[in-house]
């Protein structure tokens, strides 16, 4: 079985190099001959854990190659994935590889799309007379840590009536079957909600206990330990309950927005959805406040962030709660610097210049009047803090991801303030 996967964006590339790993021949198609040649010579535009690695060992074994021209691609799988980061233009791209792929092939829908999109493909390519099967695959994918979650996925989803398009796709995921992963078979359209209710399902938890972490504060309770004890109720789950300073990434805010657009136009109110990104879009300024409220006076102050990406292990830096703190910091009148293992070229579009960027986490503390803490990279937490604690102005560490020993860093002498720490 040959497999093809159309997009060598973030999400075609994890996508057709798991697939690579899993043994099986996989072409990628990109339609730029200059990027379809960075990519195959193991150059990636993005940084995520374990990708650039697997990518050039099954390019180098020959597992995974990439492709220019369309007819030539669609012609040689038996099996292609659509995964472009946008759904912009879909269903005519789902057209496009249909018109040239092999009679009674599957097109496999990974793309994050509006409800309904998969039904559309599938009769718009019956309509022109041609045999494919569309098959709505949804992958739950984190940024940094999206190879871990495609290679031990909670459940493989298949939104099809097709018996034989479940078997081929059994098949290509064999290795996972293996090792008990469970398959759900549903219609394209139930397969396509369950991603965006999904989203937004996480979305809210995390809403709810940032809430409740600044009830945590007022009350001088510990929302980390409250987290904990909840996470441990079978009804609950400890994941996506930690409290912080709010959900970000390329996908999220899309899917929740796709999802109230659905709701809306069906006459549905989703409250409690409008509810949690109203909470998630407000912590940012929650953060701002409770850094000014500590400096006392922010115009002039050099106010220090470690981490740009909206989470480590990657360089994405959409919906980042650094990127809007910042932002609200150099509005009040702050001089900002800041540093990042890789985001600093995607946080410079984003910030335009107006912060100094810094090549290590101590040249970021020096004369600093506050460090923030602002991604979970995990290197920052074996910092040498008797280091920093000489370089900044003020011992002060704003923790925005609870991420650093309070109780040592106190016996340390710093002021430390995370969220919903009593």
């Amino acid at each position: 079985m040959h497999l093809g996967v159309h997009g060598t964006g973030y999400l075609g590339t994890v996508v057709s190099a798991c697939l690579a790993d899993f043994g099986l021949p996989v072409t990628c198609f990109d339609q730029d001959e200059q990027r379809a040649l960075r990519m195959a010579e193991g150059s990636l535009n993005y940084h995520e854990k374990n990708l650039t690695d697997m990518v050039r060992r099954n390019v180098r074994v020959g597992r995974l190659t990439y492709c220019t021209d369309l007819a030539s691609f669609s012609r040689r799988a038996n099996v292609i994935f659509l995964a472009e980061d946008t759904h912009r233009y879909i269903e005519e791209v789902a057209l496009q590889i249909a018109a040239g792929a092999i009679p009674g092939s599957i097109l496999v829908v990974v793309t994050p799309v509006p409800v309904g999109t998969a039904m559309r493909i599938q009769s718009r390519i019956q309509a022109a007379g041609i045999q494919m099967t569309v098959v709505s695959h949804p992958l739950f994918l984190t940024d940094g840590c999206a190879v871990e979650d495609f290679n031990w996925p909670d459940r493989i989803l298949l939104g099809t009536a097709s018996s034989d398009a479940v078997l081929a796709m059994k098949e290509i995921y064999r290795p996972l079957l293996m090792r008990g992963v469970p398959v759900i078979v549903t219609s394209a359209q139930t397969a396509e909600l369950v991603r965006e209710a999904s989203t937004a399902f996480v979305a809210t938890k995390i809403a709810f206990i940032n809430e409740l972490a600044t009830l945590c504060e007022r009350v001088e309770a510990d929302a980390v330990e409250m987290a904990m004890a909840l996470g441990l109720d079978k009804r609950i789950a400890p994941r996506c309950l930690q409290p912080g300073a709010g959900f970000g990434g390329t996908f999220v805010e899309n899917e929740m927005e796709a999802l109230e657009q659905l709701a809306f136009g069906n006459g549905v109110s989703l409250r409690v959805l409008g509810a949690a990104r109203e909470v998630n879009q407000g912590m940012s300024g929650r953060i701002a406040d409770k850094i000014s409220l500590l400096l006392e006076s922010v115009p002039g102050k050099e106010v220090s962030i470690l981490g740009l990406a909206f989470k480590p292990h990657t360089n994405s830096v959409a919906a980042s709660s650094s990127i809007q703190l910042a932002k609200r910091m150099l509005t009040a009148g702050a001089r900002v610097r800041a540093y990042d293992p890789v985001a600093i070229p995607e946080a410079k579009v984003e910030l335009n210049g107006q912060v100094r960027y810094c090549e290590s986490a101590y040249q970021a503390a020096e004369n600093a009047d506050v460090l923030v803490v602002g991604t979970a990279w995990p290197e920052f937490r074996s910092l040498d803090f008797e280091r920093i604690k000489r370089s900044l102005k003020r011992a002060l560490v704003v923790d925005t991801k609870n991420l650093l020993d309070g109780v040592y860093l106190r016996a340390l002498g710093f002021e430390y303030v995370g969220v919903g720490r009593g």
